[in-house]
């Protein structure tokens, strides 16, 4: 078995290896640098990703298509601020919306998207967030992922961190013993109004 895992690790990364190489080379004739180094983190963050590259591609994909779903309703497009993330199918939406009636709409628009395995609806029945909040909001995430980087019990890259109005929701691909510690760090974090889970757990 470790012979076959280590085989199948060898040919993934082998992969995420030639579609940097490619992005690279496409990026050079362009005559971008900054493209090239966007290639390289993004193929080292594919290969530590704890999803298979097919899930990873699918997440994207999940996304741009919810996004695309709700700007095409002008009613959400207008008057919410709405945010989809997805990983490996689960897929979290937050944000703002004035009333029931278009926080239920945003959740009917996206839910027959593929690959979606389930929703965890976080809209809140409020005003758009101002843009101090969401300044707040970047920060308060920047210090959740630093303190999940300078712990020695789990690994920062498995846990992605959303903040929306000081609530911080994480996501990931975790062992419950993990989701414990990620939330424990976090909810000690000064600034964090309350901490939502949302992992799948291995």
């Amino acid at each position: 078995m470790f012979t076959l895992l280590s085989h199948t690790s060898v040919l993934a990364k082998a992969r995420v290896a030639r579609m940097a190489g490619l992005l690279m080379l496409i990026s050079a004739l362009q005559g971008c640098a900054v493209a090239t180094v966007i290639a390289v983190t993004a193929g080292a963050t594919m290969v530590a990703d704890r999803r298979s590259f097919s899930k990873q591609i699918d997440d994207q994909r999940i996304e741009f298509n919810a996004h695309n779903e709700l700007n095409k309703q002008k009613a959400l497009a207008k008057n919410t601020n709405l945010h989809v993330i997805s990983i490996n199918g689960t897929v979290l939406v937050v944000g703002q919306a004035p009333n029931s009636y278009l926080r239920d709409l945003a959740i009917k628009t996206i839910q027959d998207v593929p690959n979606i395995v389930t929703i965890h609806n976080q809209i809140r029945i409020s005003s758009t967030t101002a843009i101090t909040t969401q300044s707040n909001d970047i920060w308060l995430t920047s210090k959740v992922k630093s303190a999940l980087l300078a712990s020695s019990e789990v690994n920062a890259k498995d846990v992605k961190v959303v903040t929306e109005n000081s609530e911080v929701f994480l996501l990931g691909l975790v062992t419950r013993e993990e989701a414990n510690i990620v939330v424990e760090i976090t909810r000690n974090i000064n600034g964090v109004s309350r901490v939502i889970k949302a992992f799948e757990y291995i």
